[in-house]
This record gives C-alpha cells, sequence and structure tokens, in this order.
C-alpha cells in the first residue's frame, strides 16, 4: 500500500502526455480517434511507468544461435506486490529487430553484428522483415503471434523467469511471466507475514502481463500482434492457460486486476470501468484475453474435479480404492455427479467432433447427453451408461485410431515379430501402417528414448493384465510417473514438481512447488490405507469443512466467492467475456491428475460458445504428454492462423517418412492391448466402455486422493486466505458428506478393508 501511495504522489508530475514512441500498423486492434482523452492522475501514472520507452533499467541481450533479442525481466504491473513473481519477458527472432537504440534517436547502434554483451535501450523495429516458420506460414514484425507461457504448475508461484528462444526461428513473439500461487507470503508495512497468491492472484498476474505486453505493442515498444495471442502451459499451468482463454476480459477480474496496477483496466468515478489507452489522440481497447490456446493436461475445473475423478474410477468394478470409506464416497460421489450432468442438459453435435456417437452411420446428429444408471445393463461399468458415456468411450476410441493413423512418423523406434525378435532394417522398411498398427496394439515396439512421447505413460497394465496400477507410473516429479502420486503422511512433505515438455518446458516460469502449506501439510496420497492424518474422527473432518466453505461462501474482500473465479465453465460464452476463437487441450489418455471427463466437459462447453476446441487424449500418454507423431505447438498455432486470418496460408501437416532403419532395443516394452482392442480393421478399431475405464484406472498414477486431498489433490490450497493457506472448498463433496453422514463415519479411519 506504501508503494501505491507514493506512486500516486508521483503521478502529479507525470500526468502529462503520453510520451510519444509510435504505435503499429495494428489495423485490426479495436480502437477510435479522439482529440483529447482525460485521464486520472492514478492512470498517467501507470501508463507512464509501464511504457517500456520510459524504462531505463530494461535490457536486451542477443543470442547469435537462435538469432533473437531477449528483454530483461520487468514490472508488469505498477504495484507488485511480489515483485519476483509478477515480472514478464519476451524473446523475439531477430529478423525483427534492425538493432538496439541507445541514445534515443530512433536509430539502430547495437545490432546483431555489432553484439557484444547486454545493452539498455529501446528496440528499432523492421515491420516488413518476414519470417516463414517451419510448417510455411510467413509472418511480419506486426503479425506474429504472441506465445503466452503460463507457468503456475500445481497451481504454485512461479518466479520470474527469461523468455526463451524456442519459437524465433517459427516467427513467434515468446512471453515468460511470474505469478504469484498458493503457500506464497508477504510481509504488511507493520512487519507482519501473511498468506497471500491465493484465486485468482496467479490467473490475474498472467492477465496483467499480458495488457502490459499488448500495451506495448500498441506503443511500437514490441513488436508482435496484440490479436494473435495463445496461451499454453502444461497441468497447473495448462489449467491457467485454459483459464485466460475462458475468462478473456472478464470484469469479474478487473478490481484485482486494477488492485495490481495493470495497464489498461480502471475504474471510473460511477464504478464504472474503462478497458482502454490513449495514445497520439487515439484510443486502443486492451483485452486480457487471447486468441487461441494449447492446454496440455489441464488440471480444470477443479469445481468437477471430485466428482469427475471418483467417477471414472468407480465405473472400473475391479478397482482398489485402498480403504472401504474411499470406495462407498466414491460411490456417492458418482451418483452426485450423475445428478450434475443431468442437471446442466448437454449437447453435441457430432459434425463438430467428428464422431459417430450414436453409431448410425452419420455424423450429423445432434446428440442429447446424458448418464442413466441400470444395475443389469450396466452391469460392466459399475451400472452405469449412456449417451454422455457414449460421447467419452467415442473420443478414446478416436484417439487411439489417431495414434495408429500417424505411426508412420515414429522416429527410431524399435520393431519386433510375433516372436519377441527385432526386424532387420529390410523388414521394417517393408512394414506397412497396417503392420505396424498391429504391431503397436500386440505391444511389439519399444519408443526410442528422444521419441519420448509422454510425462509418465501407462506401462503395463490394461484390462486383463493385472490389478489396478500394475506397471502404472511410480509417482514423484512429472517425467517419472503423474506428479500426485507420492504416498506420505507427514505433514511437512514436500515433493518436487519440476515441469518437463518438449514444447512448452523452457518457457515456463516456476518449475517447482511444495506439496503442503508453509505451516501443514497433507496425507498426499494414492492408494493409501489411511483416510486421514488429520483428523481423528469423522465429526471433527466435516465441521473443518463446513467452517471453510462457509468462509468461502461468504466472499473475499471484493464479494466474490473464489472458487466460483476459478470455474472456467462459469465464463465460457458467459456474457461479459470475450472467447478465445480456438482451444486445443491435449491430455495423457491414461494420466492420473485429472479426470478425463474434465476436458470433455470444457469442449462441450466451449463448442456449445463457438469456439473451435479439440481434445486429444494422448493414448499411451501420462501427465503433461509431449507432442507426437508429426504434430506440435507449431504446427497447430500455424494450422489455426491459416484457418482465421485472412491470407494467411492453408497448412497441411508434413508427410511422413517411414523408417528405414530399426531402433536398437533388444526387447519390447509396448502394452498389449491386443486381448480387448477389436483391431479386425486397424483403419476402425473399437473396444468397451469398460475396457476404456479399465485401461485408465491401471495407467494413472493417482487414485481417488487420500481423503486429506480430496478437495482435487494440491490444488486446494489455491483457495485460502490471509491467515491459513489450505482449505476444504469443494461443495459437492460437502453435500455428500453430509447427506451420507452416518454411512461414511462409520467407515472413517477404519484399520481395516
Amino acid at each position: 500500500m506504501k508503494k501505491r501511495i507514493v506512486s500516486l504522489l508521483m503521478a502529479a508530475t507525470l500526468a502529462t502526455s503520453m510520451a510519444a514512441c509510435g504505435t503499429t500498423d495494428n489495423s485490426t486492434s479495436s480502437q477510435s480517434e479522439s482529440s483529447s482523452t482525460e485521464v486520472s492522475e492514478e492512470q498517467a501514472y501507470i501508463e507512464e511507468a509501464l511504457n517500456l520507452a520510459n524504462n531505463t533499467d530494461v535490457t536486451w541481450s542477443y543470442d547469435s544461435d537462435a538469432d533473437a533479442w531477449t528483454m530483461s525481466i520487468v514490472s508488469a504491473v505498477a504495484y507488485p506486490e511480489i515483485e519476483d513473481e509478477q515480472g514478464v519477458s519476451v524473446c523475439i527472432p531477430g529478423a525483427y529487430i534492425t538493432g538496439i537504440d541507445t541514445d534515443g534517436d530512433g536509430k539502430a547502434d547495437v545490432t546483431a553484428d555489432s553484439y557484444t554483451e547486454a545493452v539498455n535501450g529501446t528496440l528499432v523495429i523492421d515491420y516488413d522483415a518476414e519470417i516463414v516458420s517451419s510448417n510455411g506460414q510467413t509472418y511480419t514484425a506486426a503479425t506474429a503471434p504472441v506465445i503466452v507461457n503460463t507457468g503456475a504448475a500445481g497451481y504454485s508461484s512461479s518466479t520470474n523467469t527469461e523468455a526463451a528462444t524456442t519459437y524465433a526461428s517459427e516467427g513467434y513473439i515468446n512471453m515468460s511471466c511470474g505469478n504469484r500461487g498458493k503457500n506464497d507470503t508477504a510481509t504488511d508495512e507493520d512487519g507482519n507475514e501473511y498468506y497471500t497468491g491465493d484465486a485468482p492472484c496467479c490467473l490475474v498476474d498472467q492477465k496483467n502481463a499480458i495488457r502490459f505486453v499488448k500495451y506495448n505493442i500498441l506503443l511500437g515498444n514490441l513488436p508482435g500482434s496484440t490479436d494473435y495471442f495463445v496461451s499454453t502451459g502444461g497441468s497447473g499451468g495448462g489449467a491457467h492457460a485454459t483459464m485466460v482463454a475462458s475468462t478473456g476480459n472478464n470484469s469479474d477480474f478487473y478490481d484485482y486486476e486494477i488492485e495490481a496496477g495493470a495497464v489498461g483496466v480502471y475504474q471510473n468515478d460511477d464504478g464504472s470501468y474503462s478497458t482502454s489507452v490513449t495514445i497520439d489522440g487515439t484510443t486502443y481497447e486492451i483485452s486480457d484475453g487471447v486468441w487461441g490456446c494449447m492446454a496440455y493436461s489441464a488440471i480444470t475445473s477443479l469445481y468437477e474435479a471430485d466428482m469427475a475423478l471418483a467417477f471414472e474410477y468407480y465405473m472400473d468394478t475391479d478397482y482398489d480404492f485402498g480403504t472401504d470409506f474411499k470406495e462407498q464416497l466414491a460411490e456417492y460421489l458418482s451418483e452426485e455427479y450423475m445428478d450434475y450432468i443431468n442437471e446442466q442438459n448437454l449437447s453435441v453435435n457430432e459434425a463438430d467432433v467428428q464422431l459417430d456417437i450414436n453409431g448410425d452411420g452419420d455424423m450429423t446428429d445432434t446428440i442429447q447427453l446424458s448418464i442413466e444408471y441400470d444395475s443389469e445393463k450396466y452391469a460392466d461399468t459399475n451400472g452405469y451408461g449412456g449417451t454422455y458415456l457414449d460421447f467419452y468411450l467415442a473420443e478414446f476410441e478416436s484417439n487411439l485410431q489417431w495414434y495408429l493413423d500417424n505411426l508412420d512418423y515414429a522416429e527410431d523406434w524399435t520393431w519386433f515379430d510375433e516372436s519377441g525378435n527385432a526386424h532387420s532394417d529390410e523388414e521394417v522398411a517393408e512394414m506397412t501402417s497396417e503392420d505396424k498398427a498391429a504391431a503397436f496394439i500386440e505391444g511389439r515396439y519399444a519408443k526410442s528414448s528422444s521419441n519420448g512421447d509422454m510425462m509418465g505413460g501407462p506401462g503395463a497394465g490394461g484390462p486383463g493384465e493385472g490389478g489396478p496400477g500394475e506397471g502404472a507410473p511410480d509417482g514423484g516429479a512429472p517425467g517419472e510417473g503423474g506428479p500426485d502420486a507420492d504416498t506420505t503422511s507427514d505433514a511437512e512433505a514436500s515433493s518436487d514438481r519440476s515441469f518437463d515438455n518438449s514444447d512448452v518446458a523452457e518457457n515456463s516460469a516456476g518449475d517447482t512447488m511444495d506439496v503442503g502449506t508453509p505451516d501443514a501439510g497433507t496425507t498426499q496420497s494414492a492408494g493409501s490405507t489411511t483416510d486421514s492424518a488429520n483428523y481423528s474422527t469423522y465429526e471433527e473432518m466435516l465441521e473443518a469443512y463446513q467452517n471453510d466453505i462457509a468462509e468461502i461462501e461468504a466472499g473475499d474482500k471484493y464479494g466474490n466467492n473464489i472458487v466460483d473465479l476459478y470455474n472456467p465453465l462459469n465464463y465460457i460464452g458467459a456474457d461479459g467475456t470475450e472467447d478465445a476463437t480456438w482451444v486445443r487441450i491435449l491430455c495423457g489418455a491414461s494420466e492420473g491428475d485429472i479426470s478425463m471427463f474434465n476436458s470433455l466437459n470444457l469442449q462441450i462447453a466451449m463448442l456449445n460458445a463457438g469456439i473451435d476446441a479439440t481434445i486429444d487424449w494422448q493414448w499411451d500418454g501420462g501427465h503433461v504428454p509431449s507432442e507426437i507423431l508429426g504434430d506440435s505447438l507449431s504446427y497447430y498455432v500455424d494450422k489455426m492462423y491459416g484457418e482465421y486470418v485472412d491470407g494467411a496460408a492453408t497448412i497441411e501437416k508434413a508427410e511422413a517418412t517411414p523408417q528405414t532403419t530399426n531402433g536398437d532395443a533388444t526387447e519390447a516394452s509396448g502394452t498389449d492391448l491386443s486381448s480387448w482392442v477389436n483391431y479386425d480393421d486397424t483403419s476402425s478399431v473399437s473396444f468397451s466402455l469398460a475396457d476404456a475405464v479399465s485401461y485408465r484406472t491401471a495407467g494413472a498414477s493417482k487414485t481417488v486422493p487420500g481423503f486429506d486431498v480430496i478437495d482435487y489433490g494440491q490444488e486446494d490450497y489455491v483457495f485460502g486466505n490471509s491467515e491459513t493457506d489450505a482449505r476444504h472448498w469443494s461443495e459437492k463433496l460437502l453435500e455428500v458428506l453430509e447427506e451420507h453422514a452416518d454411512e461414511l463415519s462409520e467407515l472413517f479411519n477404519a484399520t481395516s478393508n
């Protein structure tokens, strides 16, 4: 608060016209002519402070190998609470930059050829320069997409990091931003420590960074198009990438942005809001939303997560929940989920998802989606069936089919014959697409280490291959299996949560997080035989839930329910939301950190809102899977650019170059699916719903969590307050706990299963 007061005093000397830096030719940006625009002293201060041309500390570094200029980290807001987590950096392709102006005369004093060390100054931008991406799309300094990397692994804070050079050769501007997150503490003016970073701070910090970069593009300080921002991230970062795309410019978040001193969002004297800036007499609207989104394993919506995860596992009749309490709770949550879905009145057009959901041989129908219960008709899925689950199954079959259809893109795999002998190079060269599809289903392959296509895949274990979890990821950090699988009852326990993905890892800030709070932890468990290490009685636990949820429902300092703010389904297609044009969510088909129903529900909502929404469930992929088999983030961005931007090239996937040399593995390590996948025709495979859910539970690393983390694992800490960090928040779970208290209390913390 002290910084804000000082800033406002300084504003009195800064309330003159904006420094003239020249604007770009972003003709599609929302703008209007104005001879004069009155602004408040505070607005004038914010816009002066966040104008890069006025920042004497900013430096630029040049990477000759990548031919890219990277901006040092600067504050994205005027009033940062935690400066190390509210900054932003961008990396810019060298072709767009003539050089750095160090003396303010508008000419390049330091160029790529003369660069020796980081240099202060402003960019001299070449708006005529073109870059042709690896996929054949052409960009300029005025049309280049901006890739917004949302860190926030596990919904945690992300320390500011400089943007990576990853996408320089593709012609994109790459943007890295920090964010506050759960577990953060700060100190007030009296020296008292308090918790901060709870919802919606993490999301708001990312929105604020987007505003900052758009503002400086409009000023001419940075190249890029304000119209083509693309959010991307993995796990908790994937959740926030999705939420950024789902909540674009919605006023529910303005108060939080204004509090931080974001540019381009202000409250007027009458209580209304303004989201524009005036530059050289022209008024520009600045949105905190994005054009597109590429989210990897988006851990959202948390509102549904408990029910959805329990329901998905409960459909597996052989699943071992570890305790009678958790199994009974899963049954009740499954009933709750069925009622919840049926209340939504969901539908999907087959043509939009390119699936024949009802099996009538065409894709022309609109399918009303519902779940039904019949213990006899659907005995193999614990009584559950219906069109909603038909859609779920169709997505699973479609994603396996995509995998089989793209195996010619596999590189350096080792292929084996029916006897387990590695093929010769000649035999591999002669393999047809059908041969590879059959070999994949039968598990006759070993992937190359360089062709890693998952963060923690299912390993062995599927229908007919042992109990749940056999051969499944072993937990630990991503890259070693699902990150939530570490089992412990130590209140001080923590787990390395480093985030790694071939396309987005080095662009994501904040690679680690602690499981637990500064003062207290949880039973971070999968398959634990203890329901709770923190509550000795059901009554004690229930009271804690009731008190915490009552506090959340009472609202935060702005009167908002912070759980509702973090539910993207509340905002997709809603009045006041600027929807993204396209969204793609990629999950591992056997990951355990989120139910597949979550991404399915997001797609349904987005399609109904007119968003081009795609979900990919990567077969044989775990949590935060890497792109595989000819796909990549850049390919998809270029493809969407070709579809939605006038005059852009239409992008097709590059033709595969099938292997001619076999890999060097000595034995097959693939999962044998042949006992339950019908592959008489490898161009049209099929299997049952029961097989799909059995595959899910056997491969996923996370069971229905130990009870202390039933509020979807570590992410519950984002719903705290200034006094306490972790809390219970799921109103749906509370309804079940209260309604079935008599039955559940008898099972709670029982000593035997």
